[in-house]
């Protein structure tokens, strides 16, 4: 195996560009092969359909949008291929830093947005620049480009909740949870905190070439940099290691704008982390990086790892012989080791249907029509139960039956306004999800069949999680 260093200064996460707490603050066969080959993501299973098309779309938010600016070629792309002008892209550039410089952390635990609301105002700010026409076009270039990620490679829909045959990783947002196959075997699991709803994760079939260690921090010029209670100072470079530097011990980018790296609290895993990356705790990241380092056809030892943790003001680069390829998938709705798995559909994208219910149910050999009637009967009501954003508000506009549903909550479209409102007027990141998260369901005719069940499964000394229905993991 071959190592390949260099010395790499000032390289940030393009999301860690709006953070101060920062990122603290998915063919159903399980074959393997001889022996280890260079990953090939177009020769095998890709991130799975879910048999509901707005749940495949990149939502696209104007904090995304200042994520991409931040690359001056993705500029240089708008003047060229959608014949933007530079007057155009400006104002563009303008209310993307505009919106991204209004968001707040807190520590709280107060609800800010969704994708949804975030989606919606993104909208509207590039339909007042650009005009519905070039507006929709802006969007689908926009949309194509987040969700194929710099460096990535063609995704293929495949069926839902499949198992990779080959070499790689795949991370499920709604489950907070990323697995290494190897060889089609998986080898390890982790809990993981996922981008905020404002920041979402995107789906797609990416890939990861090198392993960064020690990254640093520079400040962005954003409004809450200069804050009186930031610690840090616009264009002062944090070193890594340090309390006040979002990144952690390594990052692994996976393609614009998103990476996976470390730096987080135990507390922060199993639920919103980040701005649209992975996020593990560093001990967490250190034990992906030896993993990723092996598949990937790159010499790490024990002895290199410690090196990198004394030398922290020393950036190092580990490039990767064969690229390892990571599939994040958009998945609530999951058989996994013969139960029924239903998250909450966090990302507000309508996932969580009786069509997808179906689908999924088809692609493991199993008709939701032969269910018993109590079994047909609690998965329709674990949908509708995790058919809710982060804030708890139906993700289709339906009325909310609760005591607390609003005077109106019989008119669809007024529910649906209000929290729209409610979402506009509000300048906070959403860092938790308010209510359960998943339920799982004992189904009979599941025994044995789905994608497996995890591996050695790494918490990160996370809490159990008390908001779930029977069967949740820690």
């Amino acid at each position: 195996m071959k190592k390949v260093w260099r010395v790499a200064g000032g390289i940030m996460c393009l999301f860690a560009l709006f953070i101060f707490n920062g990122c603290q603050a998915a063919p159903v066969s399980n074959g393997n092969t001889s022996a280890v080959a260079t990953p090939s993501p177009a020769s095998s299973a890709s991130p799975a359909a879910t048999g509901n098309a707005r749940a495949n779309n990149m939502p696209l938010t104007l904090p995304v949008l200042d994520a991409m600016f931040a690359d001056e070629k993705f500029a240089a792309d708008l003047k060229s291929e959608l014949q933007l002008t530079d007057e155009q892209i400006e104002r563009l550039r303008k209310v993307a830093r505009e919106e991204t410089g209004s968001l707040r952390e807190t520590e709280t635990g107060e609800h800010g947005g969704t994708t949804t609301a975030a989606t919606t105002r993104a909208a509207e700010q590039i339909k007042s620049v650009l005009g519905d026409e070039r507006a929709a076009r802006f969007s689908e270039f926009v949309s194509a480009r987040w969700a194929g990620g710099e460096g990535a490679t063609a995704a293929i829909n495949s069926k839902p909740n499949a198992v990779p045959t080959d070499t790689r990783i795949v991370v499920n947002a709604p489950a907070y949870r990323m697995d290494v196959f190897e060889n089609g075997q998986l080898v390890k699991s982790y809990r993981v905190g996922i981008g905020y709803p404002e920041f979402p994760l995107p789906t797609g079939l990416r890939k990861a070439d090198t392993i960064i260690f020690n990254p640093t921090w520079t400040p962005p010029d954003e409004p809450w940099v200069e804050s009186p209670s930031s610690k840090v100072k616009v264009g002062e470079k944090v070193d890594a290691g340090s309390p006040l530097n979002p990144l952690g011990l390594v990052k692994i980018p996976i393609g614009l704008p998103s990476l996976i790296h470390g730096g987080k609290s135990p507390a922060r895993l199993g639920s919103f982390a980040s701005h649209g990356c992975v996020g593990l705790t560093n001990a967490q990241v250190q034990d992906v990086a030896r993993m990723m380092a092996k598949i990937g056809g790159a010499e790490l030892t024990d002895e290199d790892m410690a090196t990198y943790a004394k030398n922290r003001k020393e950036t190092k680069e580990l490039k990767l012989e064969r690229p390892v390829p990571v599939e994040l998938r958009y998945e609530t709705i999951v058989v996994e080791d013969g139960k029924l798995y239903i998250y909450r559909d966090v990302y507000d994208r309508d996932s969580n249907t009786e069509a997808n219910l179906r689908a999924v149910l088809e692609a493991n050999g199993v008709s939701f029509d032969s269910l018993s009637e109590t079994e047909r009967a609690q998965a329709l009501d674990a949908l509708r139960q995790m058919a809710r954003d982060a804030k708890g508000n139906p993700t289709d506009g339906t009325p909310d039956a609760s005591p607390s549903a609003t005077p109106d909550a019989n008119n669809k479209n007024a529910n649906k306004n209000a929290n729209k409102k409610a979402d506009a007027e509000s300048a906070k990141v959403t860092r938790t999800v308010k209510g359960q998260k998943e339920i799982v369901l004992e189904i009979a005719a599941l025994r044995g069949k789905g994608y497996p069940a995890p591996v050695a499964l790494d918490t990160g000394g996370a809490q159990k999680d008390a908001g779930t229905k029977k069967g949740k993991r820690s």
